[in-house]
């Protein structure tokens, strides 16, 4: 008898559904912002830091959105991109995450949007050969960035088991770094891309900030290899009279060397160092997460 329901086991395995591979998620394509004004937010991203178009890279750029609300959280969307857009939709839809009908095309290449555990919106992004190319030209053509890579996002996560389910078992984001602001409660998550080196940041809260005041949570991180150097360009931009805060380096819990600036709306970004200060990894915390309400 056993060896009939073993069969039957089996056959069924054989039978049922084979799920579709995951397609490559590569990296970060780009992090979608709220603004309150336009042309004061292109002067900020464009002219103090050097993103000309907007863009960091031939890869990644930062999407700026026209009307913010007060109220209003200034992270509008993160995105990561692909190699294969309706694979990954497919491969989503068959590990029962809500997505769209289909994906949708237009001249820069496909994508389609999801939302995590915590409701941020992560869409994904196939870009097409053309928009690839015209993206390597802006590249070649920029100017003095202070940084040429988006190393990481950082996102509010509350519900940590959903969201470490959802980017690692899902996704295939694998966690590379735990960090602690108290030393008695969990701060911060990181997740590496699957096949990539960028990552999200978790930023764990129990009781989430109001979505006016997530400026600092909801931040861009910058790589930069040697921040004395990045500062003495920002303060030798022509800019720099009209940007209002000081340039205030400091380490990290992480250990490594930072600089944070804010744009006209608040959102924090990050300028960091790959490295830590004395070349050796910051130990990861045992400390437990926040309490989820």
């Amino acid at each position: 008898m056993n060896h009939i329901a073993a069969a039957l086991a089996a056959l069924a395995v054989l039978l049922s559904p084979k799920m579709p591979p995951r397609p490559h998620i590569l990296g970060i394509s780009h992090v979608g912002l709220r603004v309150s004004s336009v042309a004061a937010a292109r002067a900020f991203y464009e002219d103090f830091l050097g993103m000309r178009g907007l863009r960091v890279n031939g890869r990644q750029h930062v999407e700026l959105i026209p009307g913010l609300a007060p109220d209003q959280d200034r992270l509008d969307h993160i995105a990561l991109e692909t190699d294969d857009a309706e694979g990954l939709r497919r491969y989503l839809a068959s590990r029962a995450v809500d997505v769209p009908d289909r994906v949708s095309r237009d001249e820069a290449g496909r994508r389609f949007t999801v939302h995590d555990p915590d409701g941020h919106a992560v869409e994904f992004v196939q870009p097409s050969p053309t928009a690839r190319r015209e993206l390597e030209r802006t590249e070649r053509d920029s100017g003095a960035p202070v940084s040429d890579h988006i190393l990481h996002l950082g996102i509010i996560v509350g519900d940590v088991p959903a969201s470490m389910k959802f980017y690692g078992d899902v996704l295939g984001f694998s966690e590379t770094w735990r960090g602690s602001r108290s030393g008695t409660e969990l701060s911060w998550i990181n997740v590496k891309v699957p096949d990539g080196v960028d990552y999200v940041e978790f930023m764990l809260y129990g009781e989430r900030p109001a979505p006016d005041a997530r400026g600092t949570q909801h931040h861009i991180c910058l790589e930069i290899p040697d921040l004395p150097k990045a500062q003495a360009l920002l303060e030798a931009r022509p800019d720099r009279a009209s940007y209002p805060r000081p340039l205030e380096p400091r380490v990290g819990t992480n250990r490594k060397r930072q600089l944070n600036l804010y744009d006209p709306d608040g959102t924090r970004v990050e300028l960091m160092e790959p490295q830590t200060v004395d070349g050796s990894p910051a130990p990861s915390s045992t400390a437990p997460p926040p309490l989820h309400p």
